[in-house]
């Protein structure tokens, strides 16, 4: 949930923050939860080059990963010419679920992160992906990570080495090149993208790093282009010249002797060239149905996964058309529009995610109910929805099994069956709805994947890699169609292409036909087998594909009962649906041959390569894998703390009017390889032993229940300077006096923080803190002749020592959805008690609500209340306790302390009631604000912000700041502290006004407002902070 850095500065402000005079903290944060649901036991195999991290659960996909990862070495050593300078770590989860509950990596990891390799200490952490073929290519790719870090760097992770340069290049060029090494240039995928590409239009050199072409794909073809045209060790030689160039420019130009432009130029021609006879061979999706769901047809750019239901009048499909997320949607067949929206994963704490990748849910026989896998409080369920209310009808919560894909419910209504993950390895489950029995039909390493139930109900059909892989040479074939008996789970395979992935099997209505989806000529189509006679249909032939998010998502749908089509379509740079449903469509023509002119539209150009090692290396299965595993030595996790990295150590020496003095700082960060358990050091000198300034902290992130200490020591120094004439002996003399004033905050201090879902938690937090006073005075008189006659140093009586105990619990909740400068769906809130005991005692008290919602795209309501106040014995000693202050940023605009001028705002008498009004020792604050992207309004520039990260606001502020009463007694002075609702004089001040907030590169956030204060006098004005949005 924390980092070290996190916890630091939470503990400094919570716990242990008392500043300036003395001043409470609100410990004013949110944030959603990262939460542990599982205590992962890590065990260890150490192989030739890694240190592989898994668990039980993993024990029957951890074999496969270990030939996996070898293999996966020496195939990229050898291409690369490189080995990595030290031992490589391969941290293993038997699941997604399990993946995001990783501390390796700070912050949420989203459904399409399948996995990462991160910089620190070099580790490559990902999830077992179902299917081995996935899983494997996965770890391919991230390897390929750690060789370009390993290359690009000093070697190990940056703690001494420093960033790699790689990290500099844009992705196209590291994701690219990763894809390009790990696939190699045949993909029927990346080929897809590219002839769509063709028509849409091709980047320039410049536009590459442009986030609208997407990296993989782009830069996967482009790698293939140049390892076709310079030959595949090119590409080890552009990553070693890239240690020492500052751009990929430099070191295309340095290893290919031709500028960037040149090579770009080139790959364009090579593809207009190589797909241009395909233009007149195939037909666009429009010739076969009519568009159902596109951007211009009530959805988004990504509109996937179709489920027609039986009777073919509805749709429920996955989008991305509300922008913040992708949920899942009912529409109306005939018209489009929308009926119901069945998911809100941006706001909707109860699914964390639902799977959008590589599943699609399914409709009952009745058409009354619909299936949907997703994964709620970190376990798959299957949710079962009624259709006519949207409500769910029943949740079932699969504890033994990582995920599930793709339910599919029996024609009786009884039974759903699906793909499930477990043990980090894909198989086929019924589950019975009546009697609440789960069964396992498979469980070994060969994949089953997107059941359909038969009319009869007699037969599943799933695509398994069964009869073409051999597993004990991880020799990966071809995703194929079979059939199982659902109560035995006999199998026997489909005869159908013999090259190229089957997918989406679906159902004639009359139980004779599959319809599937194949890439077998290089291209994704639909084509239809009669089961019987074992005769092939082809029902379309697109230029671009059918296609879902990746080349193995759910992709087709048939109408149970009236056999209409709709499928997921690949254009336009966007997913498409399209509805199929004229009878000689659906009954399909015969399967074409070749494309004259280009024999394999899945081989990325150019066609005619220099050389083929990366294509040969990665076909030969039995390249690179270890003969004996069984010696690989296992052993416990230890912990074991090693440096993250170092921040930037500071020395200075120099002289000011306080003396000489001598600085320096430094701060270290540790953690051990799992992230479980962080450490954080920091030390500054300012030139005596008085004015250190220490901490060190340390978090526990291992279980659910995260926890933390920290122990700080910071010195505030203040002071002035006063200069005279006096006398020394009778002699006239210079004086110089100058004061030090020294507070020393020293606190130690423990939190801990229990998740109660992933946008709730429980904080609770107790610590002591110690603040002491020290006053030096230091004299020095000089003669009217130069001499020094007095130079003296007394301490000079200082306030007592304040010793607190402090404790506080905190319920925190936060759903909200960021924009780039504050949020704008959801709503936040944190309810807290602290207390205070010791030299002073009091109790301080924390109420902020704050809600977003959107009455219109793009533009964001926003509101908050708020209330902080001190309470107790003594709460109002203002001496000791600095007040509270409403002009603080973030609190009421146009009433900061830089904008007051207290010449003329200020009364003869030396009141001020316009500042004054302003402190109390409680506070009531309320915001509204209407907020939009003026660019993204505009339509300059893509996306809901256009061109600049910058939001445009229109607010109102008010603020009441009030006292208790305590010990005054005169009424007047009584009635002038207290709030106009207790029969006081204190009233509510007001602002409003426009203002800009700007994004600036993620590392700051800038606001700059026009701001009318209604009570005071100074009027309009500019008022500057670094505050996000409330």
């Amino acid at each position: 949930m924390w980092d070290i850095r996190r916890l630091g500065l939470a503990a400094l402000a919570t716990l242990l923050g008392l500043g300036g005079a003395v001043q409470t903290a609100e410990a004013q944060y949110f944030g959603r939860n990262k939460v542990q649901y599982e205590d992962f036991d890590f065990k260890i195999v150490k192989t030739e080059h890694f240190d592989i991290y898994y668990y039980d659960e993993e024990q029957q996909g951890i074999e496969y990963a270990v030939l996996m990862a070898e293999r996966w070495y020496a195939r990229l050593s050898r291409v690369l010419n490189h080995d990595l300078s030290n031992r490589q770590a391969l941290i293993l989860y038997a699941s997604a679920p399990h993946f995001r509950q990783t501390n390796t990596l700070q912050g949420d990891l989203g459904e399409a992160t399948g996995g990462v390799t991160e910089i620190l200490k070099r580790r490559i952490v990902l999830p077992f992906a179902g299917p081995l073929p996935e899983t494997d290519h996965v770890i391919g790719h991230e390897l390929v990570h750690a060789f370009q870090f390993d290359i690009t760097g000093e070697g190990g992770g940056i703690a001494l080495a420093g960033i790699p340069t790689v990290m500099r290049f844009p992705l196209w060029f590291v994701e690219g090149m990763a894809e390009y090494l790990s696939i190699g240039p045949r993909d029927p995928n990346t080929a897809m993208w590219m002839r769509d590409a063709v028509k849409t239009g091709l980047p320039s050199a410049s536009k590459l790093a442009n986030p609208k072409y997407f990296p993989y794909r782009y830069g996967h073809s482009l790698w293939a282009y140049v390892a076709g045209r310079w030959g595949d060790d090119a590409v080890g030689r552009i990553l070693k010249a890239s240690r020492t160039s500052s751009s990929p420019a430099m070191a295309f130009s340095r290893v290919l002797g031709v500028s960037p432009d040149s090579a770009v130029a080139g790959w364009h021609r090579a593809l207009q060239e190589t797909y241009a006879p395909l233009t007149d061979q195939t037909s666009p999706a429009a010739d076969y149905g009519r568009p159902l769901i596109t951007k211009e047809l009530n959805g988004g750019r990504l509109n996937v996964s179709p489920a027609l239901s039986p009777d073919g009048t509805k749709l429920v499909y996955l989008s991305e058309r509300d922008l913040f997320s992708i949920d899942m949607f009912l529409a109306d067949v005939e018209t489009g529009s929308i009926i119901r929206k069945i998911t809100k994963t941006a706001v909707d704490p109860h699914f964390e995610s639902i799977q959008f990748i590589n599943s699609a849910g399914a409709w009952d026989w009745d058409g009354q109910r619909f299936v949907l896998a997703a994964i709620a409080k970190g376990r798959p369920v299957i949710t079962i929805t009624n259709i006519e209310t949207g409500k769910i009808d029943r949740e079932v919560r699969l504890e033994d099994i990582g995920e599930v894909f793709n339910p599919a419910w029996s024609p009786d209504g009884r039974y759903i069956a699906f793909s499930g993950l477990a043990d980090g390895l894909s198989d086929l489950f019924v589950f019975d709805l009546e009697g609440s029995e789960l069964r396992r039909l498979t469980n070994d390493g060969y994949a089953e994947l997107q059941p359909a139930w038969s009319p009869d109900g007699r037969s599943i059909a799933v695509v398994t890699d069964r009869f073409s892989a051999g597993l004990s040479s991880l020799l990966y074939g071809n995703y194929g169609l079979a059939l199982v008996d659902p109560m035995t789970g006999d199998m026997r395979p489909i005869e159908a292409f013999e090259r190229g992935k089957h997918i989406s099997p679906q159902w004639s209505p009359n139980g004779e036909s599959l319809y599937f989806v194949s890439d077998q000529s290089g291209i994704s189509n639909v084509y239809r087998l009669h089961l019987e006679s074992g005769e092939l249909f082809q029902i379309t032939n697109l230029y671009t594909g059918v296609s879902g998010i990746t080349s193995l998502s759910p992709t087709l749908s048939v109408a149970a009962r009236t056999g209409q089509i709709a499928m997921s379509v690949y254009q336009d740079d966007m997913h498409a649906i399209y509805y199929l449903d004229r009878p000689e469509v659906l009954e399909g023509g015969p399967v074409r041959g070749a494309f004259e002119g280009l024999e394999d539209p899945a081989l990325l150009p150019p066609v005619d390569r220099l050389t083929d090692d990366v294509a040969s290396i990665i076909a030969n299965a039995f390249y690179g894998l270890p003969r004996d595993t069984v010696t690989y030595a296992r052993d416990p996790y230890r912990t074991r703390f090693a440096l993250d990295y170092i921040g930037q150590p500071s020395l200075a020496v120099g002289a000011d009017s306080y003396g000489t003095y001598i600085a320096g700082g430094a701060s270290l960060f540790w953690s051990d390889m799992l992230g479980n358990h962080n450490l954080a050091t920091a030390l500054q000198v300012q030139g005596s032993f008085k004015d250190i300034a220490a901490l060190v902290g340390y978090t526990n992130l291992t279980r659910r229940l995260n926890w933390g200490v920290a122990f700080q020591q910071i010195p505030y120094l203040t002071g002035f300077v006063n200069y005279g004439q006096g006398s020394f002996n009778g002699q006239p003399v210079l004086v110089e006096q100058q004061v030090l004033f020294r507070q020393t905050n020293r606190s130690l201090g423990g939190m801990a923080a229990y998740p109660l879902s992933r946008p709730q938690r429980i904080e609770v937090s107790a610590g002591v803190l110690n603040v002491t006073y020290d006053i030096e005075e230091k004299l020095r008189a000089i003669s009217q002749t130069g001499q020094l006659v007095i130079d003296s140093t007394t301490s000079l009586p200082a306030p007592d020592a304040i010793n607190l105990a402090q404790t506080s619990v905190a319920l925190v909740y936060d759903n909200s959805l960021w924009g780039v400068a504050s949020p704008l769906l959801g709503q936040r809130y944190r309810l807290e008690v602290g207390a205070n005991v010791g030299t002073i005692d009091f109790f301080d008290a924390v109420a902020d609500y704050r809600k977003y919602f959107m009455p219109a795209r793009p533009f964001t309501v926003a509101a908050r209340l708020m209330h902080f106040g001190r309470y107790g014995r003594d709460a109002e000693d203002s001496n000791r306790l600095q007040p509270l202050f409403l002009g603080y940023d973030g609190l009421v605009r146009g009433y900061d302390y830089g904008s007051f001028d207290f010449f003329e705002e200020c009364n003869d008498d030396g009141t001020c009631p316009n500042y004054t009004n302003l402190l109390g020792s409680k506070m009531l604050v309320g915001n509204l604000e209407l907020r939009f992207p003026p660019f993204g309004l505009l339509g300059i520039g893509g996306g809901l912000f256009g061109f600049l990260p910058i939001e445009m606001v229109i607010f109102g502020d008010a603020g009441l700041a009030w006292w208790g009463a305590g010990d005054v007694t005169d009424p007047a002075e009584r009635d002038l502290l207290r709030p106009f609702f207790l029969g006081g004089e204190r009233t509510p001040v007001y602002s409003a006004g426009t203002g800009l907030r700007m994004n600036v590169f993620g590392f700051m956030i800038i606001e700059l407002d026009y701001v009318y204060p209604f009570s005071r006098e100074r009027g309009g004005h500019l008022q500057f902070s670094f505050t996000p949005g409330f």
